[in-house]
């Protein structure tokens, strides 16, 4: 059961990663590289190998899938997999359980709250109308507005934004470049399991915790409040 939280933790603003974060959409983003790369005959590569791009904005995730590729062959790749990805997602994208009660549930504690994403502006705009959650977000930034993770800009950029000191913000992801972007912004990371990478990976960059459900993020916010105190 998500436990309520009555008071704001040391964390004033929570800024979430999107994909494999809050939206399930991990298996829909690696059938899209799939296609992209069997319509340009690339050589295929494993789940997880996909699944470790997952994060970056696409251009330079699409570089280190296929490291030496050529700026046509790479820019070839990334509207196949948008086209792709965009005629898909209204229709295969979830949430993972329990994000829009445990969103409300934060909001309800007074946390401010922002998403920082790999995915293009028009990408994100279309996943919040999709999904009904951009009521609790204030603010986002996307790969297309800023240089991609781990490059500290996103988490600056609204940081600026909310006039918060880095202390008091938590970066939420389910990936190394979540968790890289954090360290060379400056601020705490939380890490989550269930997305594109495993804890034991993810606990490497050091993040304060590592959750196994995103319904948990309140009560571990609330110890953290409590500790804090």
């Amino acid at each position: 059961m998500t436990k309520r939280i009555d008071s704001i933790s040391c964390f004033e603003l929570l800024v979430f990663d999107w994909d494999g974060t809050i939206a399930d959409s991990l298996g829909l983003i690696v059938r899209s590289v799939r296609h992209a790369t069997g319509q340009l005959g690339l050589p295929e590569k494993s789940d997880q190998q996909i699944k470790d791009i997952i994060g970056l904005g696409l251009e330079s995730a699409m570089e280190r899938l296929y490291p030496g590729i050529s700026t046509s062959d790479r820019d070839a790749l990334a509207a196949s997999y948008r086209g792709f990805y965009a005629g898909a997602c209204s229709s295969e994208i979830v949430l993972f359980p329990q994000v829009e009660k445990t969103l409300q549930i934060l909001r309800d504690a007074g946390h401010s709250m922002a998403v920082a994403t790999g995915k293009s502006r028009r990408g994100l705009d279309r996943a919040l109308l999709d999904t009904g959650l951009s009521e609790y977000f204030q603010y986002s930034r996307c790969a297309d507005e800023t240089f991609s993770k781990p490059h500290p800009q996103m988490l600056q950029d609204i940081m600026d934004i909310f006039a918060v000191e880095r202390d008091s913000v938590l970066m939420i992801g389910d990936s190394e470049y979540d968790l890289l972007m954090a360290k060379n912004a400056g601020v705490a990371s939380a890490a989550v399991s269930y997305g594109a990478q495993n804890s034991e990976f993810l606990l490497k960059f050091e993040p304060l915790t590592c959750l196994h459900n995103f319904s948990d993020l309140p009560e571990w916010l609330s110890e953290m409040a409590v500790n804090d105190s």
